[in-house]
């Protein structure tokens, strides 16, 4: 099975200079985890409702004013559409994310979310391995 098969093709992004509060509201409004950031329809970074939490408070933000720029993650993992997608699920268990765009001549085509893993019926088993991993991670974190 092909990441291409799994994975959420209606995205939406946004640019490096929104704004954190707007792009916020994207993501709750699309009721998704992170958005994909571009740059003339290419990829420079992603933000993460973490990102937003963690970085806007600690780096004493205004969400209005601050820019998707001052808070991406700009070495972004990727898979490609016809990546296989057990590697998908292993490339996400290595790097510890949940989520990670699907590339293609650098412009974002889809997203994989540990969601879409669970839901290919082949591959429940790894993705329930990547939760874990991802999960058991996050409760050591806070000990």
């Amino acid at each position: 099975m092909k990441a291409k098969e799994i994975m959420t093709s209606d995205i939406v992004s946004v640019n490096e200079d929104t704004s954190i509060k707007e792009a916020a509201r994207k993501m709750r409004d699309e009721d998704v985890g992170s958005i994909p950031v571009e740059d003339n329809d290419e990829l420079v970074g992603i933000i993460t409702d973490r990102d937003i939490v963690l970085k806007t408070i600690a780096e004493d933000l205004d969400a209005q004013d601050a820019k998707c720029k001052d808070i991406m993650s700009k070495d972004v993992i990727t898979a490609t559409p016809d990546m296989n997608v057990k590697d998908v699920a292993d490339l996400m268990s290595h790097n510890q994310v949940k989520r990670i765009p699907v590339v293609e001549d650098k412009n974002v085509v889809g997203i994989i979310s540990l969601k879409d893993l669970s839901q290919a019926r082949a591959f429940e088993d790894e993705a329930g391995e990547v939760l874990n991993d991802i999960t058991e991670d996050d409760h050591n974190t806070f000990r």
